[in-house]
């Protein structure tokens, strides 16, 4: 990685990346950053969307999550992301599946690893690319998803250990992380897309959110730091996520999960700041950049 800039996306199933990043990734590829992705589990858990392709899911032939890798590095290509990497490698931690579920018993679920085994693959990711930003979810996982939220432990587990020069020096030399956000969407956002939803009527492709307090990863516009402004990516985050078709349903500019509740596709992506210090902000009091007041 010989970037000057490099930035770190921790997410915990493959297209978790693109719903959260896909416009952010795109523009700091473009810019020449160095972008790497760092994806915990392959998502075998997931509900299949495409009829033809259902006998994948883990209650059938139990083969998603290496569909799933394939749909990953297409969505990557269209965002222009060439440094895609597994947590341990591809399949050591299995989709926990939703919290309360059956899946969450199973012996390699990413929910029942061990914390610091799993950080240290992590520290091992983070000592080679040396970024000096890494994103990942808060820590509730954004929504609750086990797998979110170990995601949130290792990520910033491995941020705190890679820091350390007396931990697992064979990991390799120290580096210390100079800013960590977490993804977010300001409420002020999402009623926005909902009322946008809402406008379309019957011509809507999916039912509309009920309430803004029904999704657990809005924030107050307060607690928002940074807004990167990929719109000139908007069309390569929606054939990202139309890589992902097991998952997600598109309709342009507003998607789906399995859950069939529709929400825009954001262009321009939000997130709070836990570590580091705020750059120059704009007239929004937001950076514009999430390397802003580092140097170089």
């Amino acid at each position: 990685m010989t970037a000057d800039r490099r930035a770190l996306f921790v997410h915990a199933h493959p297209d978790d990346e693109t719903i959260n990043n896909g416009a952010t990734m795109a523009k700091y590829a473009a810019d020449g950053a160095g972008v790497t992705l760092l994806t915990c589990t392959l998502g075998e858990e997931g509900e299949v969307l495409v009829p033809e392709l259902e006998l994948l899911a883990a209650a059938e032939a139990d083969q998603l999550g290496g569909y799933r890798i394939g749909e990953l590095r297409a969505a990557m290509e269209v965002l222009g992301v060439a440094d895609i990497r597994f947590l341990g490698g591809p399949g050591r931690y299995r989709d926990s599946g939703m919290m309360g579920t059956p899946a969450n018993e199973h012996p390699r679920a990413f929910w029942n690893a061990d914390l610091a085994d799993a950080v240290a693959h992590a520290v091992a990711v983070v000592r080679d690319v040396r970024p000096q930003v890494v994103v990942t979810y808060d820590e509730n996982g954004g929504y609750g998803h086990p797998d979110h939220i170990q995601a949130h432990r290792v990520a910033m587990g491995a941020v705190a250990a890679a820091a350390d020069p007396a931990y697992r020096p064979d990991l390799g030399e120290a580096w210390d992380v100079a800013k960590v956000y977490w993804c977010c969407v300001p409420r002020s956002v999402l009623e926005a897309g909902m009322q946008a939803l809402a406008a379309l009527g019957e011509e809507a492709a999916f039912a509309g959110i009920a309430s803004a307090d029904d999704v657990p990863s809005v924030v107050s516009d307060e607690q928002v730091a940074a807004a990167v402004d990929g719109r000139v990516f908007a069309k390569h985050k929606d054939a990202a996520m139309r890589a992902h078709a097991t998952q997600i349903s598109v309709d342009f500019p507003f998607f789906a999960l399995s859950n069939h509740l529709g929400q825009e596709i954001l262009a321009v992506e939000y997130y709070r700041l836990v570590k580091g210090e705020r750059g120059p902000a704009g007239d929004d009091g937001w950076e514009a950049d999430l390397f802003a007041g580092l140097p170089g």
